[in-house]
């Protein structure tokens, strides 16, 4: 909880934040992944945010999910973290797990959120707008794309 303490505190610590690798399958083809435009920042990206103190990562990436887009989701497996240095400065890491949508949920921009697309992975890399999120999207197992 070191993390939090620091994070509460003021101190340059690390920012702990979650997210999701939503996919679900195309009757078109290969399998989808969800992207989000944020128009706060111009960019399209995978859903996720900061952490809440006390809050588990895994809590963090299916709420933050749910606030951008909507969808209540069906957690999977951790996929990769993501490490980098935020708008702030600040150290942040952000672990992304694999999600599909329960059954008969609808994607709908929310919140921070203006614009969301379902992408084929070779679509959505050439979307996204930060490499790091490619380099995410490169750790997705073939299998999650049917």
């Amino acid at each position: 909880m070191r993390e939090e303490q620091l994070e509460t505190s003021g101190v340059m610590g690390l920012v702990r934040a979650a997210g999701g690798v939503v996919t679900r399958n195309s009757p078109e083809g290969p399998g989808e992944i969800l992207l989000v435009h944020r128009p706060r920042y111009d960019d399209w990206t995978l859903p996720k945010g900061k952490a809440k103190p006390g809050e588990s990562d895994e809590a963090c990436a299916l709420r933050e999910v749910a606030e951008e887009t909507g969808l209540v989701c069906v957690l999977g497996a951790e996929l990769t973290v993501s490490e980098y240095e935020d708008g702030a400065g600040r150290p942040k890491r952000v672990r992304y797990f694999a999600m599909k949508p329960a059954e008969g949920a609808v994607a709908r921009p929310q919140n921070e959120i203006d614009d969301l697309r379902w992408l084929t992975r070779a679509r959505a890399v050439e979307i996204l707008t930060y490499e790091r999120d490619a380099e995410v999207l490169g750790r997705v197992p073939r299998r999650m794309l049917g």
